[in-house]
């Protein structure tokens, strides 16, 4: 069973009077345990893929379902094995550690021995143990992505989005990053927006690369570059996506 199977899925938007297709026809499915890239330009359609695909976004045509799950017919038994870690840290600054991690537990009706059992574990897992009581507002940007990520993880999900997740960090603190996220997709499928290419070349199993609003192109790093006829990942993304200028 497919961890995440896209059919066809479309939105169009009013704007000014007219109207604009946001999402054309987009189809992709995604396996267990495999980290799949969403990758385009700003404006490219992601953000409401990924809306529709967690039920955020109503369609106006298409499917989505998770683990044999229709999102728009069985919505609960769907939204309770996603979750989503956001591009903006979803943290409560004057909370801790712990609390931000129990609350989160809490909100999807765990009990308080049980919340805290999983934000220990969970911290553990994230390398948070020894900041379980500090204020999550005092955390340095790369524990406060950790903590966020936490926080999606708290739910034990079979899939998880996550949207620009070391956006901003430092080297250092993104390695540390990406090395969370390959644990994590041990047990979880996993899909990953960005717009660092070489974080999508070094985590992703698959991409698909997004154009004004549908899938212009999905397979590894190594078939994209074959298919744009390029060596360097980078320039094979920006012929894919429709980008004239290729260094």
């Amino acid at each position: 069973m497919k961890a995440l199977s896209v059919c066809n899925i479309e939105k169009r938007y009013k704007a000014h009077r007219r109207t604009v297709t946001a999402v054309d026809g987009v189809s992709f499915e995604i396996d267990c345990g495999e980290i799949f890239g969403l990758l385009g330009m700003n404006g490219a359609g992601k953000s409401t893929a990924i809306g529709i695909c967690t039920g955020l976004i109503k369609p106006d045509g298409g499917s989505v379902s998770v683990f044999g799950h229709d999102v728009a017919t069985d919505t609960r038994a769907a939204k309770n094995l996603l979750n989503v870690s956001p591009q903006e840290t979803a943290v409560a600054p004057m909370l801790s550690v712990r609390e931000n991690l129990m609350f989160i537990a809490s909100v999807y009706g765990a009990d308080k021995v049980e919340a805290k059992e999983r934000a220990e574990n969970v911290a553990e897992r994230l390398g948070l143990s020894d900041r379980l009581n500090d204020r999550a507002g005092k955390l340095s940007g790369g524990l406060k992505r950790r903590l966020s990520l936490g926080m999606a993880l708290i739910t034990e999900p079979k899939l998880v989005f996550l949207d620009e997740p070391t956006l901003g960090l430092d080297v250092v603190a993104r390695r540390v990053l990406w090395q969370i996220i390959r644990d994590i997709s041990d047990n979880t499928a996993v899909v990953l927006t960005t717009h660092y290419l070489e974080e999508a070349e070094a985590l992703c199993d698959r991409i698909a690369v997004m154009t004004n609003g549908r899938i212009t192109a999905v397979g590894t790093v190594d078939e994209l570059k074959r298919r744009s006829g390029e060596d360097n990942f980078e320039n094979a993304f920006l012929k894919l996506a429709g980008e004239e200028f290729v260094l």
